[in-house]
């Protein structure tokens, strides 16, 4: 391809109750809410983006809170873990932070190369900090995602999808583990489930992965690319990126979403997920998806120091 994939987008996964999803993301991780939204093919629930200052992709991690939602199960044709970078100096304040919040944590040990710690978010999803070269920044914050696990009955299969068919290559293997860069310092783990039980998406689980492209031509182009291997969505204008979905030969779904036009579309920087925000088709509904929808206090962002 002209334009090749580069770099994780965004990671979307299921919550529980919307409050205490919020409040994990936002006072213990010191995330920014950066959008609050709802699921446009659901506006019944909730969409929350968290991420950067400036919500930029490759920072991103979503939730569609399910309230009343089944707890998940992890399985072949799964993501079965996500990973956040920080700082390589920043290992011992991070122990140090998670423990005080009465985070259990594992770790420090070493995960294809990396100083990881593990730990789980109050849904059980399986979150992780690796430690990553030394930044531009002068503080312990989370940086932004570093990887995803898909967890596979037959992992030489996807591996093949995801170097032949997306360009990804492959950069280590641990036993039947594998790991491919995909661009920008991020990686895609595909680790071996030998369960005859699938996954279940549903509550503590990840939903979907996001992959970039720069603009919607690329976009275009990818499109038409891989239909001629998978079965695809038409592209989807989510209003912050527009987005064409498919599912790996494990049955992952995937996604190839555009950077632009970014979160700042509809609010300033300043307010970024300070409001209910909603696309120009569901405004006209707006007083009845408030309504419906479960009732929030926004927390404050607690950053790390």
């Amino acid at each position: 391809m002209e334009t090749p994939l580069k770099g994780l987008h965004h990671v979307t996964a299921i919550a529980g109750d919307p409050q205490r999803n919020l409040d994990f993301y936002a006072t213990v991780l010191g995330l920014r809410l950066v959008k609050l939204t709802v699921n446009f093919d659901d506006p019944g629930t909730y969409h929350f983006y968290f991420g950067d200052d400036e919500g930029r992709p490759g920072t991103l991690l979503t939730f569609f809170p399910w309230p009343l939602g089944t707890r998940g199960r992890i399985g072949p044709g799964q993501i079965g873990e996500i990973a956040f970078s920080i700082d390589y100096t920043a290992t011992e304040y991070w122990i140090d932070r998670l423990r005080k919040k009465n985070v259990p944590v594992e770790g420090p040990f070493d995960h294809f190369g990396r100083e990881t710690l593990r730990f789980h978010d109050p849904d059980g999803l399986i979150l992780n900090l690796v430690s990553s070269d030394h930044s531009e920044r002068d503080d312990n914050a989370i940086l932004g995602l570093h990887s995803v696990t898909f967890v596979e009955k037959d992992p030489d299969r996807t591996g093949c999808f995801i170097s032949d068919l997306l360009g990804f290559p492959e950069i280590e293997s641990q036993g039947s583990d594998l790991s491919f860069d995909v661009g920008l310092g991020q990686r895609i783990h595909v680790v071996a489930h030998h369960s005859q039980e699938r996954g279940l998406v549903a509550v503590g689980t990840v939903h979907h992965v996001a992959v970039r492209v720069p603009d919607n031509a690329s976009q275009r182009a990818w499109h038409k690319y891989l239909a001629g291997s998978v079965s695809i969505t038409p592209i989807i204008d989510r209003k912050y990126f527009k987005s064409i979905y498919f599912r790996e030969p494990g049955g992952i779904l995937m996604e190839v979403a555009t950077d632009p036009p970014g979160f700042a579309v509809d609010e300033s920087r300043k307010t970024l997920g300070t409001r209910l925000m909603l696309p120009e088709d569901l405004e006209a509904h707006r007083s009845s998806i408030e309504q419906n929808l479960p009732s929030i206090t926004l927390p404050r962002i607690v950053r790390a120091a």
